[in-house]
C-alpha cells in the first residue's frame, strides 16, 4: 500500500470516527429522552380508562373520562354558540365537530366540517348579530367559513390572506379579540434560533375580520402556539417554546402577557431577559435584554416542557379556589436527557394575574419507563365546570369535571 493510500485511509478513518463521536455525543446530550415524544402511544388510554386502570391522576373531587376517540391528532379546541365542541386535526387535515346532544359527557358522533386541509390548526369564532364565522389557519392560508350553528355545518369559505411557509413550526394559531374586533395570528420561527427576514415569522400578527394587511402585533416570540384572554384584565396571554440545544434546563419555556408593540426577546433574550450569549455573540455598550428594550416573561416553565394550550377558569361550575386559575398543557420534551412535561398544570394567580402557586392538575401520561400514553395539546374550559383536553398522541379528547 502506498503512503498516499495509507494517509487517505487514516484521514477517512478519523473523519468517520469523529462523525460517530459527534453523533453519539449529540445524542447523549440532547436526545436520550426523545422516546416518549416520537414513539407511538405505549397503551390504549381509552381502554385503560374504561377498565378503571388508567395511570392518569386528577385532584380529589374531580373525575376524568373520555369525551371522544379515534380523532388522529386533535389540537385546538373551541366551542360553537350552542356549546358544541369543534377541534382541528392537523394530522388528518380536518376540522371536526363533536356534539353531545344528550349531555352524557360523550360525543355522539364526529362530524367532518372540512377535509383535505394543509396543516389546519388555529380556530377562532366570531359571531355578530347571530351570524357566525369560524376562522381557520392552515400553514399557508388564513380563511373563514360561514358557520350554521343550528345544523353544525359550514356553508361557504372565504380566503383572507396567504401566510408564510417553510422552515420549522408549521402551526398557525388564532385568537379573536372581541373588544377590538380583530384577529391575532401566531406564526413560529423558521429555525431553532436565527435572525428572521420575514417580520411575520417568530411573531404574533393582527388582521381585520374581513381581511386586509397582516401586520406584526408583538415580536420576538419564537413559537407561541396558543393564546387566550384573561377573563378579568382582558390581557392576551400566550405560551412560548424556548430554543433548543442549550442543555436540559436552559432556557425556560414561558408564559407571556402580550401587549401590542411589545418585543419579547427572541433570538437574543429569553425568560427574565437573560442574554443568549451562545447565539448573540456581539459586544454591546448596553445589555440588549434590559426591560426597557425587551419584555420579560410573566411565568417561567421548566425548559423543554413544550407548553401548548392554556385556558383560564371561568364560571360558577368550578370550586371557589379555582377562580381565575390558569391551566397549561405541557406537551412534553423531546430534546432533554430525562423527559419532562406530559401533564396539565394549574397556576394559581392573584387578581392581577401574578403567580401565587403551581401544581400538577392532570398527570400520568409519562410512565416510569419513560414511555408515554399521550401528549396533551389544546385546552377548553367551560363555565359549567368542565375542562376538555386534546391529546394528539392518543388521538382522544378527555373531559375533567368536578364530582363534589
Amino acid at each position: 500500500m502506498t503512503t498516499l493510500k495509507r494517509t487517505l485511509l487514516i484521514v477517512v478513518g478519523i473523519v468517520i470516527a469523529g462523525g460517530f463521536w459527534f453523533g453519539w455525543s449529540f445524542y447523549r446530550q440532547h436526545l436520550t429522552g426523545i422516546g416518549p415524544a416520537i414513539l407511538p402511544s405505549s397503551g390504549d388510554i381509552a381502554d385503560l380508562i374504561d377498565r378503571n386502570e388508567t395511570p392518569l391522576v386528577v385532584p380529589q373531587g374531580f373525575s376524568l373520562d373520555i369525551f371522544a376517540t379515534d380523532l388522529g391528532g386533535p389540537r385546538v379546541l373551541v366551542e360553537d354558540p350552542n356549546g358544541v365542541l369543534i377541534a382541528s386535526v392537523p394530522s388528518r387535515g380536518q376540522i371536526v365537530a363533536l356534539p353531545d346532544r344528550d349531555g352524557d359527557g360523550n360525543a355522539d358522533e364526529t362530524i367532518v366540517l372540512a377535509d383535505a386541509m394543509h396543516h389546519a390548526h388555529g380556530l377562532a369564532f366570531r359571531c355578530v348579530d347571530g351570524a357566525c364565522r369560524l376562522y381557520v389557519a392552515e400553514e399557508d392560508m388564513l380563511s373563514y367559513y360561514d358557520y350554521d350553528a343550528a345544523n353544525v355545518k359550514f356553508s361557504g369559505r372565504t380566503d383572507l390572506v396567504k401566510l408564510p411557509t417553510g422552515g420549522n413550526h408549521v402551526t398557525r394559531s388564532l385568537l379573536y379579540l372581541p373588544e377590538e374586533d380583530r384577529i391575532l395570528v401566531a406564526i413560529g420561527s423558521t429555525c431553532n434560533v436565527c435572525r428572521e427576514e420575514d417580520p411575520l415569522r417568530a411573531a404574533i400578527s393582527v388582521i381585520e375580520p374581513d381581511g386586509n394587511e397582516l401586520k406584526p402585533y408583538a415580536t420576538g416570540l419564537r413559537n407561541s402556539v396558543f393564546q387566550t384572554i384573561h377573563p378579568t384584565t382582558g390581557q392576551v396571554w400566550a405560551t412560548e417554546m424556548g430554543r433548543d440545544l442549550l442543555g436540559d434546563d436552559t432556557p425556560p419555556d414561558e408564559i407571556n402577557v402580550i401587549v401590542e408593540g411589545g418585543s419579547y426577546g427572541w433570538p437574543n433574550c429569553y425568560a427574565d431577559n437573560a442574554h443568549d450569549t451562545d447565539f448573540d455573540t456581539n459586544t454591546y455598550v448596553r445589555n440588549p435584554c434590559e426591560a426597557q428594550f425587551e419584555t420579560p416573561s410573566r411565568i417561567n416553565i421548566p425548559a423543554h416542557s413544550a407548553p401548548l394550550g392554556l385556558a383560564f377558569v371561568t364560571g360558577d361550575g368550578w370550586p371557589a379556589e379555582y377562580a381565575d386559575n390558569l391551566f397549561v398543557a405541557y406537551h412534553g420534551s423531546w430534546n432533554r436527557s430525562v423527559p419532562t412535561g406530559y401533564k396539565v398544570v394549574r397556576y394559581q394567580l392573584d387578581a392581577d394575574g401574578y403567580l401565587l402557586a403551581v401544581d400538577d392538575f392532570v398527570s400520568g401520561w409519562l410512565l416510569p419507563d419513560d414511555t408515554a400514553l399521550g401528549r396533551p395539546t389544546g385546552l377548553l374550559v367551560k363555565s359549567d365546570g368542565q375542562l376538555f383536553i386534546a391529546d394528539d398522541k392518543a388521538g382522544v379528547i378527555y373531559r375533567v369535571h368536578p364530582t363534589e
